[in-house]
């Protein structure tokens, strides 16, 4: 497995690859790996010849008031579980690498889609995504990049980039890894205190719950005021629960497939998770 740091040497350690037209996998990672992007890579790895996994903690999706000075960086772990996966090739830059020196007078922004959920709670968070996941595609040319399903409006904002610029790869999207209690692995559950962790598992239960309770009729504006109150018993401070199509639009009723979104907080930590619930008809 190879480390590259510059743009440049990445693009020699693929031209080998390129030259045999062989199928290359891209999974995009701010570091900090846990067993949900290692499963990325084991998804990559079934499809791909070539695996590249970049590790960049991009600066421009982080908010004024958010830890991008705090988020982890432990490269020479990351590299280590890496390599037991089967990674071929890290791309791990720097921000000048990435940036340059001059000003950055391009934006990339998805409308209509990043106007709520997350992106009513985190402005700006998107526009940076669009535009660290375009400089990373124009570098890496892969023919499939992977993406989890944890972060579903990131990855409905990814898949609407690429059809929009014609970029030439396909996006797949990855189930959600979870811990044995169900809680959605993501590198924040690490600034869960003990008892907090006990906590967070209430968040897929109560997505569980409302899925249960939606196949049994009740109302969807009342099973998603349920799930507030549900977390807000628990001592969570809800940020939003929404229920969207899978396209994310807006919908009222549970007559046709949909997603439940929830963001929430423990303590300083915010937490999000989805859960896609299928409509039989009767």
């Amino acid at each position: 497995m190879k480390t590259e740091t510059t743009i440049q040497g990445l693009a020699a350690s693929l031209q080998p690859a390129r030259t045999a037209r062989k199928i290359i996998g891209f999974v995009p990672t701010m570091g900090n790996l846990h067993q949900g992007h290692l499963n990325l890579v084991r998804e990559a790895r079934k499809l791909c010849d070539v695996v590249v996994v970049s590790i960049f903690v991009n600066p421009i999706q982080f908010g004024p008031n958010e830890d991008f000075d705090n988020y982890p960086r432990t490269l020479d772990q990351d590299s280590q579980l890496l390599a037991d996966v089967g990674c071929d090739i890290i791309f791990a830059p720097s921000v000048e690498q990435m940036y340059g020196k001059q000003p950055r007078l391009t934006n990339i922004s998805v409308s209509e889609i990043t106007n709520d959920l997350c992106g009513k709670q985190r402005p700006g968070h998107f526009d940076g995504v669009a535009v660290v996941v375009t400089k990373l595609f124009n570098i890496v040319q892969p023919n499939y990049a992977f993406f989890g399903q944890k972060d579903f409006q990131q990855l409905a904002v990814i898949r609407q980039l690429v059809r929009d610029l014609n970029i030439p790869l396909e996006v797949i999207g990855v189930p959600i890894a979870r811990a044995e209690d169900g809680l959605a692995l993501s590198s924040r559950n690490g600034y869960l205190s003990e008892d907090q962790r006990k906590v967070a598992p209430s968040i897929f239960k109560s997505l569980k719950h409302a899925e249960a309770e939606l196949q049994q009729g009740t109302d969807l504006k009342e099973v998603l005021e349920n799930i507030k109150t549900t977390l807000t018993t628990a001592g969570l401070v809800v940020d939003y629960v929404e229920a969207r199509t899978p396209q994310l639009h807006m919908i009222d009723q549970f007559n046709q497939d949909i997603v439940l979104f929830v963001a929430a907080k423990l303590g300083t930590t915010r937490l999000i998770d989805n859960l896609q619930i299928k409509h039989t008809a009767a």
